[in-house]
Parts: structure tokens; C-alpha cells; sequence
């Protein structure tokens, strides 16, 4: 049986989903796309608006949403790729058409806002899953298969850092874009952790940082500390080139997740490296590695035949105590957006 996709904007992140689609079997997911001029147009202004989601802003996209959502009648789930500031608003009107979504990470600006999502699908009886495409690589599904067997004994340190410069892309600078290196990138680092130590809610959270003019995290240090003296750091910025890797330390070995670590191609256990490679695209991609994507699409598609409402490897679970430690994070390093106020 074919999912039958329905991709929400017309930005970059939603061009390479579609091209990973495109690697999977036409027998098991179709792309049902819209593409009149109008229809494009009016997608790229409002994923790329810096209107706040506010009422203005649902009003605004009114006439383009209902549009959509007789386009999407057709269409079993939607992939939600706006920018994250319009995840809620975009989301709820999806799923209020009883519509199974999968929405780009974050999954939206704040805890407040991910409850939300969580209710409306609850509520809708629809499923919803935050797109930590991460998660889903051959490479992440080893480390959890290493982890259970205790390859490395007990892991007592976990690191991970995400740095590159981006701040020439407007939306990772501005605050009304939902910019900063904790929302952007950094939520790799802690997803990651969190995926290591199975949703396990950390005993405190120690975060500092550096802000741009615009108010946004230029750069960010996250320090967990977990249940039996288990650490974790996450490093994040977008001002200069990290390492970008992902080292697991345990009591009898070391894994370590060569760059890039949020989209990895190798593995690494005792100093013997595995390689994983990704599908060839069938068109250029704008993101490295994009066409892994079709991993998040497989798992998404298990669900729905399944009659899930939410994955176990990514659930609402894990959303929210993501979202948690980063608005913790957030308010220890002072970074505040309007939606921390709603």
C-alpha cells in the first residue's frame, strides 16, 4: 500500500524530502504535489514570512490553507517544512483536517507549543511525529543495538557538537525567524543524548552562552547530568566549523560518530570504523546526506500501516523533554522569543 505524501512549502528542506522520497519504492509512497505558479508563489511567501504566528498570520494564510487542504484530501500524511516558527499554527490546521503529520525539528518554538501539537493530534486522533530525521540512520539504529547488548559497558560520557557558520542565512539570525543555534542545530546534540540514554529526563541542566545583536544564541554549551554520575556535553554554533561529531564513552570501549553527526555515514566502535552510505539522489540536493531523509519516511509509513499514533523512537515523549531542556537552556543563556510569552 502506497502513503500517499502532501508536502507542506516550497522551501529548500521540503525540495530534498521530496528527492528522498523519490529513493523509496513508487509502491510505497507517492508525492502528491501541486505545482501552478500561483500555488508555489504564494507557499515560498508564507515559509519565508517574518510575520509573527499570531491571528494576522493566520488570517494571511487562511486562503492558501484551505486551498491546500482540498489539494491534500488526496493525501495521507503531510510533511510540514516552514520554518519552525509557523509549526504550530501550520500543524494544528493539518490535523484539525484530520491529517497524520510529520513536522520538521524543532517540532515547534517552546514546550508550551510542542503540548499543543501533541494535544491536536490526541485529540484529532491523527498521527504526529517530530522530523529528527537523525534517529531513523542505519548509524543510529546500530549505536541503539550496540547499547542493549552493553558492547561498551556502562556509558558514563557522551559528547556531541554541531558548529558551522551560518549566519548569512536571515533565518538563523533573527529572532522573529525563530533564529539561534540551540533551535537550528543544536537540538542534534541533545536528541542525540537523549537517544543514548533512552528519554531518560536529566537531573540538571547547566547551559551558557554567547548572543548575536539580534538576541539569538550565536553559540551555546549544554552540559546534562544524568541519574549515576552519567555526563553529557553539547556543543553548538553558528559562527565556525566544529568537529561535528558524536564520541559515547562506556566502562569498556568508546563509540564515536565521525562528522557529520546529524546526518552520519560511519560508525566507529573500539577504533574499528563501519561505513553506511546514503541513497544517490535523482536531483541535486540543497542539505548533505538529504536523500537519508527516506528513513524518517519509512518509519512514518510503519506507523500509519500499524495504526500508530506516534513512533517509539521519536514520540511525544521525547518531543517534549527535548523542548524542555531547551527552553531551560534558553532562559539560563537569556534568550527569549515572543512565543515564550503566549
Amino acid at each position: 500500500m502506497a502513503i500517499r505524501w502532501g508536502i507542506c512549502s516550497a522551501g529548500k528542506i521540503s525540495h530534498d524530502f521530496t528527492v528522498a522520497l523519490k529513493t523509496l519504492p513508487a509502491e510505497n509512497h507517492q508525492v502528491k504535489l501541486r505545482n501552478t505558479p500561483a500555488y508555489m508563489r504564494n507557499f515560498r511567501r508564507n515559509t519565508h514570512s517574518q510575520i509573527k504566528p499570531s491571528v494576522k498570520m493566520l488570517t494571511d494564510m487562511q486562503g492558501t490553507v484551505v486551498d491546500v487542504l482540498l489539494w491534500l484530501c488526496v493525501s495521507d500524511v503531510v510533511y510540514v517544512g516552514t520554518i519552525h516558527t509557523h509549526h504550530l499554527a501550520v500543524g494544528v490546521l493539518f490535523m484539525n483536517a484530520q491529517k497524520n503529520v510529520l513536522c520538521e525539528k524543532p517540532l515547534a518554538m517552546n514546550l508550551k507549543e510542542v503540548q499543543e501539537l501533541i494535544a491536536s493530534a490526541e485529540k484529532n486522533n491523527v498521527f504526529l511525529m517530530e522530523a529528527v530525521w537523525t534517529r531513523f540512520f542505519p548509524v543510529s539504529l546500530e549505536i541503539g543495538r550496540l547499547l542493549s547488548r552493553g558492547d561498551v559497558g556502562e556509558v558514563k560520557v557522551v559528547r556531541a557538537d554541531f558548529g558551522v557558520p551560518l549566519t548569512h542565512v536571515p533565518r538563523t539570525v533573527q529572532k522573529e525567524l525563530g533564529g539561534g543555534a540551540l533551535l537550528d542545530i543544536g537540538i542534534y546534540c541533545i536528541q542525540f543524548v537523549l537517544m543514548v540514554f533512552n528519554g531518560e529526563k536529566p537531573e540538571t541542566i547547566q547551559a551558557t552562552g554567547v548572543c548575536l545583536d539580534t538576541g539569538v544564541d550565536e553559540a551555546m554549551v549544554v552540559t546534562l547530568k544524568f541519574s549515576g554520575q552519567r555526563l553529557a556535553v553539547c556543543t553548538c554554533t553558528i559562527t565556525a566549523e566544529l568537529p561535528n561529531e558524536a564520541v559515547i564513552v562506556g566502562t569498556k570501549g568508546t563509540i564515536k560518530v565521525p562528522a557529520h553527526m546529524w546526518c552520519p555515514t560511519s560508525l566507529m566502535v573500539n577504533g574499528v570504523e563501519t561505513q553506511y552510505p546514503v541513497p544517490e539522489p535523482s536531483l541535486p540536493p540543497n542539505f548533505i546526506n538529504s536523500t537519508s531523509m527516506c528513513y524518517e519516511a519509512e518509519e512514518v509509513r510503519r506507523c500509519l500501516l500499524h495504526g500508530l499514533k506516534e513512533s517509539s523512537r521519536m514520540s511525544h515523549t521525547d518531543s517534549a523533554l527535548l523542548a524542555e531542556i531547551m527552553d531551560e537552556a534558553r532562559r539560563q543563556v537569556g534568550v527569549v522569543y515572543s512565543q515564550d510569552s503566549q
